[in-house]
Parts: structure tokens; sequence; C-alpha cells
């Protein structure tokens, strides 16, 4: 087995855990460390076993003699080489004269993009292979490592810095998050790590940064540094200042990402990005522009690209499979692109602005705060120092819409931005009907949605504009998806509200049951954002394919999305909303984990804020709710229900019967099911009408029925649901100790997975909290549905007294009230694993 990554991504680590493991088993390890300092000492590899020779046989057939008379003994024998790129010439030539003679399996690490010798690889290639690489890590990965190094979660603009800056490497990210904590650049408030500046960098990170660098030729660093002085740029114009031979050779060896912009075409940067940080050293910024325009010379025009904008159900493969090869790109690289790009922008529009203080230019430098990360104090200023006089009337509106945002954003609160609109509604007439539509928005997503025929006895003019994409928004919040779609599409283009068309468009699809349609037109508008460098329409975009992917069980892909997103750092201060309630899902994954509920990624979420919203994710409850701690499956269902109604008191029924048809999956139970019921009836929809018919069987014990409705079941969009619900049904029987009807789900939940193998993925989200068990737990589990407690420990040679701890231990954790139970829960997960 070949285990290759960059320097840093964990290689070492996996080998030791490999050695402990090997030796746990009784297997012999035979270990061997390649050291950089000792690559040009013959023999000084292979010594290190402290091989026994005989006076005057030290060569290399001599020693291979007695290394092979080691591996022929009795047992099992492994090799183990670490950093197979630094053994020196003649151990490799004494490991390849042994692999000869000896069938004993070989485990190797390597640099990911090294260019092997022919004695590494007579070494290595010798029989079957297998390949082991080590990717950088995502957002939550890094979320996890962080708070245990620290002790505690960091927040999550810290927590995306460091990726950006670590490139997911596990190496730097432990060592920039312990140099960051001694050099007192991190500050913990509200048990959360906050950044005390705007950087990381430091001075303990100066000899980490040289050991990375230190493999590079004199005209490799050259270029690097070159690199750092421009920042990101097209290849073409790094190649007229770096030679494309040693462009091709930082890439091969990793210190190069390249990624395609929409704007400039194929483009450069280095990585990790800590490196530019290293080389820029105590610069100052104006400094490095003056250098960057020296360097970069006359940039041309940008290559145009074909969009495309097919957006069908058909093309749900396409956008799957773009997702996912997407998966292995560089989320730091991107992020800081985008970093960069949004700071550059930001940086002159707001000189523009400082030169001649407009609207027009007011306005186009407060569009860039909708997206990108907030400079509050200057956005305020920007508010407060534009003239309105003689203002064009729609910057003059998006500049008091913001105003009345950042209001909300600085704690003011909902009135002070009511007031704000009102002013200016009464000081431009002509815009009344757009500032009372953007007062509807704010007090309807901040407070409670008016009643469809209040709302409608209102509205005396045909709706244009932000007046019709409001009340669009809002017909979508009283989960009327047809409705809101029809509004939408008969509404004219504003600019007031960047995105909420495309947003409404999509989501309306998912709340009306078209799941593919939704996800293909939410994943073709979020590749459009990204290509356009759109922090706005990346988050607005992925917060709509999150719910499709979560709904269809693409839970990899979904959790993937969700940590680029996480990985750009807080956005704006108009989508940060969807940023946290991106944040409350992802952290449902960690709800039936061994996780502490501190250490999970919703900790990063504001705990400030209401229990219901107008989206899933926005209020903190269902997160809550179901991350809580439930004994009973009655407790359950009381609170559920509880909350669902405060949903719909508040008007947000969208969001109400999203709440109660997860609840229902992932514990049936009456009260939340006749709400939900109550719910689709309502609105007259139909789309989930087997779902229900399924959940009505279970939660009324018709297992006839239950048999009927699952064997003549035809696929739909809630195939996962119907897989969750007989899971969840299973669960409840078990922890109310009805193990007659807990066997009946068990069989029933099993001929489903069988029949619909999609269906077979676990859910990640447990509605009772549970510790996972221990593989022995596990084992003695499948056990004891059919063996005493002294049969289990003949089998498994244990004492009596330790199967019964097991089964303890193994019944508090799960819940269940017997034996068997706890073998019926363990025998079911285990068989859909």
């Amino acid at each position: 087995m070949r285990v290759i990554g960059a320097p840093g991504s964990g290689k070492s680590t996996v080998l030791r855990g490999v050695m402990a493991n090997l030796e746990k088993s009784g297997a012999t390890v035979h270990a061997i460390n390649g050291l950089r300092t000792h690559r040009t000492i013959p023999y000084s590899a292979i010594k290190s076993l402290g091989l026994v020779l005989k006076p005057g046989r030290s060569g290399v057939l001599d020693i291979a003699d007695a290394f092979a008379g080691q591996l022929s003994k009795a047992g099992k024998h492994v090799l183990l080489v670490d950093d197979l790129h630094l053994v020196d010439n003649e151990s490799l030539a004494v490991l390849e004269a042994v692999r000869q003679r000896s069938d004993s399996p070989l485990i190797a690490t390597a640099p990911e993009t090294y260019s092997f010798t022919r004695g590494q690889l007579a070494v290595m290639n010798n029989g079957r292979e297998a390949l082991l690489q080590l990717d950088p890590l995502h957002f939550e990965q890094v979320h996890t490592l962080v708070a245990q190094v620290l002790g505690a979660p960091a927040d999550a603009n810290t927590t995306a810095r460091i990726l950006t800056k670590s490139a997911g490497n596990p190496g730097l990210i432990v060592r920039i998050t312990e140099t960051a904590s001694l050099s007192n650049l991190l500050v913990m408030r509200d048990g959360l790590w906050h950044m005390t500046s705007d950087t990381l960098w430091n001075d303990h990170l100066r000899g980490t940064l040289e050991a990375l660098l230190a493999e590079l030729a004199p005209e490799e660093v050259t270029a690097l540094h070159t690199m750092a002085i421009l920042g990101t740029a097209r290849i073409d114009v790094l190649e007229k200042v770096v030679h494309p031979d040693v462009l091709e050779r930082l890439e091969r060896r990793g210190f190069l990402s390249v990624i395609d912009d929409h704007h400039n075409g194929a483009i450069a940067a280095i990585s990790p990005p800590v490196i530019t940080d290293y080389f820029r050293g105590e610069k100052m910024l104006k400094d490095l522009h003056l250098l960057r325009n020296k360097i970069a010379g006359i940039l041309e025009a940008p290559p145009q690209r074909a969009q495309e904008t097919s957006s069908t159900a058909e093309c749900l493969p396409r956008v799957l499979s773009a997702l996912r090869g997407e998966k292995g790109n560089d989320d730091a690289v991107t992020a800081r692109h985008f970093h960069e790009h949004s700071a550059a922008r930001e940086r002159t529009r707001f000189e523009r602005w400082e030169a001649n203080k407009t609207a027009a230019n007011a306005a186009a430098l407060l569009r860039i705060y909708w997206g990108a990360p907030l400079d509050v104090q200057r956005a305020m200023r920007v508010c407060r120092e534009t003239p309105m006089l003689d203002a064009d009337p729609g910057d003059a509106l998006f500049v008091t819409i913001t105003k009345a945002f950042l209001a909300i954003y600085s704690g003011e609160g909902v009135s002070t931005a009511v007031e704000i609109l009102k002013h200016f509604a009464n000081q431009a007439p002509g815009q009344s009907a757009e500032a009372d539509a953007a007062i509807l928005f704010i007090t309807a997503s901040f407070g409670r949605v008016p009643s469809a025929v209040a709302s409608s006895a209102e509205s005396t003019t045909e709706p244009a504009g932000i007046t019709g994409l409001v009340d669009a928004l809002l017909e979508l919040y009283r989960f009327r998806p047809v409705e809101a779609l029809a509004t939408c599409e008969a509404a004219r283009d504003d600019d007031a509200f960047p995105h909420l068309r495309p947003f409404i468009h999509g989501f309306g699809l998912f709340a009306a049951g078209k799941i593919e349609e939704s996800l293909v037109f939410a994943l073709d508008w979020r590749a459009e954002a990204r290509r356009n460098l759109d922090q706005f329409g990346v988050v607005t975009s992925s917060y709509v394919a999150v719910h499709g992917l979560l709904y269809r069980g693409h839970f990899e892909e979904a959790e993937y999305l969700m940590s680029s997103v996480f990985a750009m750092g807080r956005p704006g201060f108009v989508v940060d909303t969807l940023y946290d309630a991106m944040l409350r899902l992802a952290g449902l994954r960690h709800a039936a984990t061994a996780l502490s509920p501190t250490l999970s990624i919703a900790a990063q979420a504001p705990t400030e804020v209401p229990d219901v919203g107008p989206l899933p994710g926005i209020g903190k409850g269902a997160h809550q709710l179901i991350a809580g701690e439930n004994v009973q499956p009655s407790t359950f269902d009381r609170r559920a229900a509880e909350l669902i109604k405060r949903q719909l008191r508040s008007g947000y029924t969208l969001e109400a019967m999203l709440t109660a048809l997860l609840c229902t999956c992932l514990c049936p139970g009456g009260p939340v099911l006749d709400i939900l019921r109550q719910i689709l009836r309502d609105n007259g929809t139909t789309s989930h009408d087997q779902l229900v018919a399924i959940a009505t069987a279970v939660v009324d014990g018709d297992h006839t029925l239950l048999g009927l409705l699952l064997k003549h079941y035809e696929a739909d969009a809630d195939t996962y649901q119907v897989g969750m619900l007989l899971r969840g049904a299973l669960r409840r029987h078990v922890l109310e100790g009805n193990t007659a009807a807990a066997e009946v789900m068990a069989k029933a939940s099993s001929v489903f997975a069988d029949r619909f193998p999609s269906a077979n993925e676990q859910l990640s989200v447990n509605t009772f909290r549970a510790t996972p068990l221990t593989e022995r737990e596990i084992e003695v589990a499948v056990l004891a549905g059919a063996r005493s407690n002294v049969e289990i420990a003949e089998h498994l040679g244990i004492s009596t007294r330790t199967v019964e701890n097991h089964i303890s231990n193994a019944l508090r954790k799960t819940g269940a009230t017997s034996r068997n139970s706890l073998f019926i829960l363990v025998g079911n997960a285990m068989s859909q694993r």
C-alpha cells in the first residue's frame, strides 16, 4: 500500500495508527523511517532495524539475508517505510532484495507529486498495490481539528481564515492554530476563539515555512516570491515574469493551484496561501501594489466564454458529476481568490465614492457588502454622508434599504429599519410603493407574515419589480409555491434585491416537490456565481441546492457544498442569515455522534436568534429540538408539536411543513403527523401523498396496510424519506419497548432498502442522542439476540462480567429496553451499511 499526500497531510500519523493497530492484532511490524539528513548515509535506514549481522557480512545481500530470515519466522510480518523518498539507496537495494524473497506486505508513505527513482519504484512495484491518497481537509474537518488543538471551537471567520491560509493541510492547520494562540492572535469570547486582528501570521511560523520550502530550487523560490508580490494572476501574465518550466515544476510539487475564472480565464495562485504571507513579510500593501503593477505590465482583455443555460431535470447527472469533481479542488485557493477580488473591488469603489459622493457610487460600493465581508463602519459612513438630492430613484432606494438592513445588523432593531424606510417614502413619494415593499419584506422576514388576504387587499395595482418579488417571497413563506412561482414570473426585473428572483424560483421548485428541477437550477446558478466571483450568488444558490441534496440523501455532496461556503468566511449582512442556517443544517449531522455539542459546527451559529424563522435553519428551534436531549419519544412529540405550532402562528408555513415532515420521518408520532397532514391538506399539496399514507399506517400500527403500501410503492421524490421513516419507527418502538412492532419495522425497513438501494444510506441525524457503540459492544449486541452471556463470553474469549458490562453500556447508549430490542436495533443498522 502506498500512502501519498502533501507534506503535512498526515501520512506519518496514519502510518503510526496503522502500526499500533497491527501490533494489537499480533502482527510483527518492521518500521523504517527515511530522514532528510540521513539519505546520503549508506544503510542508515535499514540499520535502524537493529539486525544482527555476522562480522564481515555487511553487503546488500548479506543484510537482505538477515532481514529475510526475520520475516520468515512464524507469524504475520508487515514492512512499514515512512518517507520512502528519503531512504538511502543502499537501504532501498536491501528492501528490493527482501521483497523478492518474502511475501510480507509493505506500507510506504511518499509525497503525492514526487518523481520516484528506479530504485524506489523497484521497492514499491512488486505485485498488487493499493493507493491511499490524503486529501486536504474541508471546513467541518478543520473546525473539529482546531477545536481539538485549542480545547474549544473557533468562530466561523477564524476557522475559515485558518482553512484559507493552510489550504486544508492538517500539519499547517495545527501549526497556524498553535502559533496564533501562542502569539495572542486568538482570544476566547462567549465560548469561541476569535481573531484579535486581521492576520494569523507570526514569527513562530517562519521555521515551518522554511522547512516546507527547503526542497525547492533557487529559481522556484524566486518564482514564488514574485508570485507573492503579483498575487493571483492569469497564467499568460505569470509566464511573462516566470519561466513556464518553473511554473510547471511548482504545480507538480503542489505549490501552485490553477483555477478557472470567468473573468480572466485560467489563473494561478500560491498554495498553501500562507507562503504568500511568508514572502510578503513586513512589506507595506502600497509597496506591493507598486511592485505588482511593475511586474504584471499590460493586462490583455480577458477571454469571453460561452455560458451554459440548461437547467432541466435531465441534467441532474451532469450537475452532480460536476459537483463531485469540484470536491477535489482547493477550497482555500478559491476562497482566497474571492476575497482578493472583493477586496480589490471594494477598495476601488470606495476611492471612487470618496472622490465623488453620489448615490450611484454609494450603491455600487454597498452592493459588495450584500455578499462579501462587511466593513460596518465604512458602510455606515457611506449611508450617512451620501446626499440623496437629485439622486437616481433606484440608487436612492438601494442605499436606503441598505441603511435599514444595517440598522438591524447593528442591533437597532426592526422598528428602526422600518422608520428609515417610512422616512424615505415620505421624502420620495414616487418610491413609496417600493419602500412599502421593502418594509413588508423586513417585517415578514424578522417578525410575522401577514395573511394572504391582508396582503392582497393592500395591493391595488399589478405587482411589478420589487413589489412583485416581495409578494412572491411571502407566498413562499406561506407554503404556496405555485403562487410564488407565478408571481415571481410575472414581476418585472428589479435591482433592489439582487438574486431574489432566482432564489424564489429555485426554492419554489423545491417547495412544490420538484426536487430534481430545483437541484439542477440551483447548482447551475451556483456554478455561474462561482465563475463570476459572486459571493452573494454562491451563498444563496448553495442554500437552495443543499436542501435538494439533503432531501435526496446526497449527504457527502451537501456537506461539501456547505463546507465550500464556510471556507469563504462570513458573507455580507443580507445573506448572513442563510450562512448561519447552513451552519445549523450541517450541525444536524453531528447530532447523533460522539461529538460534544460545543464542538459541533452549529456552535458557530449565533444563539441570540428566535426559535422560528421564515426559512429552514434561520430559526434555531428545529436544530435545538433534534440535536437536544430527548429521553422519550412522547417528549419529542410534545416539543416538536409546540415548535411547529409557533411556526404556524408566525405565518412561516413552509418552515412548519418541512419541520413536521423531518420530525415525522425521524420519530413518527401522531401529534406531528396530524399537523403535517393538515398543512398539506390546507395547501392542496399532493406530492407527499405516498409518504403520508405510509406514515399513517406506521403511526396507527396497521402493519397489514403498511405492507400493501410498501409493496405497491412507486419511487418518487420521497423515496429516501420513506426509508428514514421506517428506520425512525424501528428506533421508536425499541425505545418504547415494543419488541413485536420493532421486529415488523426492522423487516419492512430491510425489504424497502433492498428494493430501493438509494434509500439505503444512513442519515447522520438521530432524534435521540446516542454515543456510538464500540466495536466490541456491537459484536456483543449482535450475539445477544441468540446466545447467553456465558456463551458469548466463551465465543469471544472474555469474562461473563465483561459481557454484562458491554450489554449494559449498549443498552444505555442506544436506549433499548431489552437484549432482543438491542439485537434488532444494532442488527438492522448493520444490515443497511
